[in-house]
């Protein structure tokens, strides 16, 4: 067992049963894992009805034999106190505890108890032996933020160490920055990269500049995984030319895990091992595959938090060729982020928003939905809607992370509305640029 499986283990999410379970589901003929998928459905159902009272109330009217019974459940509907969510036998010291990113403009913790968490790295281990990465040896290029307070900041490079990779900057993505990565792939043996697409994107057109392909630089290249934002074709064709290796599309989300991936065709093959996914219209009923919803999600394993037809906020379509057994996502709607340019020049990646607002996110769930918008190059609004005003406390602490993340000097005003405009995505983008 390599570092990264041992790490788990050590923490308490038992990977190797995990796996022996994904082994299983992965020997059923089509009519056992149709059948295996909707017992699972039932149970998981009924285990919140019997043992998670915010569910059971939430869902008095639910009946696990009749699906149409049970309520669509949005992030609005959590977002009260976590102890408030968990069932019977989990604590937050027995289960993980995390947050979404807020990319939906509606953070939100959450809870998954350690088999469940394990049955999602289980799944990342397989769909990424599809192109030959094995997440127990093959080094990682991650294009992605990091908190930049101490506690959290050390923890985030403790995982990159038993997790096999090297973190890049995505607050500073200037010509001199990337110039310094060229150089480190250089001397490294890096397998593939993975980060927000929007990141891949700025250093991808950095190498096209340049005139470089990376795999030239770096030979043991074999993949680049794009996640957490939209990545749009004409961005991948680039990439695949800068990179000089295959562009894989990942979707997923913190609370579900990988809800999607592409296969060497090209196909979406959406996660059916321990997800079951819906497209619905925006009354609630079942779309036909091929017609474009809003995708609803739920968690077949999770115990200690009910994330039962789970409405993502995503708009999305489920291939015509789909079954229950082996759904493909056709195409998603949203997660696309700006590119930040500041005053001294400076360039980073628009998720560094992310960071920012993370400032005034808890557990109390005050902060309903944020939006930052950059006016000039040195004038940020941050719109939000709250329970309750940000404070001068609060308000202090977002400037300083503006100042921490991006640079000092910069205008910040702040606006309370009851609502924040939505895309046809159903989203508010969480950051937005003016500046051209």
């Amino acid at each position: 067992m390599s570092l990264f499986e041992r790490s788990l283990k050590w923490k308490g999410f038992p990977i190797q049963e995990a796996k022996d379970l994904l082994k299983t589901i992965n020997t059923l003929n089509s009519k056992a894992l149709e059948a295996s998928i909707l017992k699972q459905r039932e149970f998981i159902i009924n285990y919140h009805l019997e043992h998670n009272s915010f569910y059971k109330s939430f869902a008095s009217k639910a009946n696990a034999q009749d699906w149409s019974s049970i309520p669509i459940l949005s992030k609005s509907d959590l977002q009260q106190p976590l102890t408030n969510r968990l069932s019977q036998g989990f604590t937050k010291k027995n289960c993980l505890i995390n947050n979404t990113s807020g990319s939906s403009r509606q953070p939100l913790s959450f809870a998954k108890d350690p088999f469940c968490h394990a049955l999602t790295w289980a799944v990342f281990m397989d769909r990424y032996l599809w192109y030959n990465i094995d997440l127990n040896t093959s080094k990682q290029a991650r294009f992605y933020g990091i908190p930049l307070n101490t506690v959290s900041y050390y923890k985030e490079r403790i995982k990159d160490v038993l997790s096999n990779r090297f973190r890049f900057s995505v607050f500073d993505m200037s010509d001199a920055k990337l110039k310094e990565n060229v150089a480190t792939f250089s001397r490294t043996n890096f397998e593939y990269l993975y980060g927000y697409s929007n990141a891949l994107a700025l250093f991808g057109k950095y190498l096209a500049q340049e005139k470089i392909v990376l795999k030239t630089v770096c030979p043991s290249l074999k993949a680049c995984i794009a996640t957490s934002e939209t990545l749009f074709e004409e961005d991948r064709e680039l990439l695949e030319k800068a990179f000089g290796v295959p562009v894989i599309n990942e979707y997923g989300c913190a609370e579900l895990g990988l809800i999607a991936f592409q296969n060497h065709n090209g196909t979406w093959k959406i996660n059916s091992h321990d997800l079951y996914v819906e497209v619905l219209d925006e009354n609630g009923a079942v779309l036909p595959y091929g017609a474009e919803g809003r995708l609803v999600i739920t968690s077949l394993f999770n115990k200690a938090h009910p994330f039962i037809r789970y409405d993502l906020g995503d708009i999305g379509t489920l291939s015509k060729k789909s079954t229950i057994q082996y759904p493909i996502l056709e195409s998603l709607a949203g997660r696309t982020n700006d590119v930040l340019r500041l005053p001294s020049g400076k360039t980073a990646a628009g998720f560094t928003m992310y960071y920012v607002t993370k400032t005034v996110i808890d557990d109390t769930s005050n902060v309903k939905e944020f939006m930052i918008e950059q006016m000039t190059l040195d004038t940020f609004k941050v719109s939000y809607v709250s329970r309750t005003a940000f404070s001068d406390t609060e308000k202090t602490k977002v400037i300083k992370a503006l100042n921490q993340y991006l640079e000092p000097g910069l205008t910040v005003s702040f606006e309370r509305k009851e609502a924040l405009e939505r895309s046809k995505s159903g989203k508010v983008k969480q950051f937005i640029s003016y500046v051209t």
